[in-house]
């Protein structure tokens, strides 16, 4: 999935509330909050690979 930093910086906050949310209700270990954790780290992993794409190109 490739989204504009912008729109990814929106949906990574979105997510992090998402899932404090969640584990707050369902713990932090529910399957649901687990599923939202992988979401979440796939969308890190996006963003840090973009900055790092973005670095090389302005060295």
């Amino acid at each position: 999935m490739t989204m504009y930093p912008l729109n990814l910086i929106s949906k990574i906050e979105e997510l992090r509330k998402e899932m404090t949310d969640v584990a707050l209700k369902k713990g932090i270990t529910s399957k649901e909050s687990l599923h939202i954790s992988q979401e979440l780290d796939e969308l890190l992993n996006n963003y840090e690979h973009y900055k790092q794409k973005q670095n090389k190109e302005h060295k």
